[in-house]
């Protein structure tokens, strides 16, 4: 359990690093949230594409490349006006 907390604050962390836009979620528990999704993220999709078998998970680059996807999402829903930024 430890070992998800980490990997998914590294894969958030980097992905708040890599991803441009002032829109994103901030926060500890929130780029830990935001590096856990996008390593369930890359699964799902690496496993619909058939990369990963049924019982194998996505690695980090994979898990901080679907950060970068969700934080993609979550600032196009901001700018459509769909989600609220309260940063403002």
């Amino acid at each position: 359990m430890l070992y998800i907390l980490i990997v998914g604050f590294v894969a958030g962390l980097l992905a708040r690093i890599l991803s441009p836009g002032p829109n994103n979620p901030s926060g500890f528990i929130m780029t830990i949230v935001l590096g856990i999704v996008g390593a369930f993220l890359a699964t799902a999709i690496g496993q619909a594409v058939g990369h990963y078998g049924p019982n194998q998970g996505a690695g980090f680059i994979m898990a901080t490349i679907g950060a970068i996807l969700v934080l993609f999402i979550w600032n196009r829903l901001v700018a459509s006006g769909t989600i609220r930024d309260y940063n403002r």
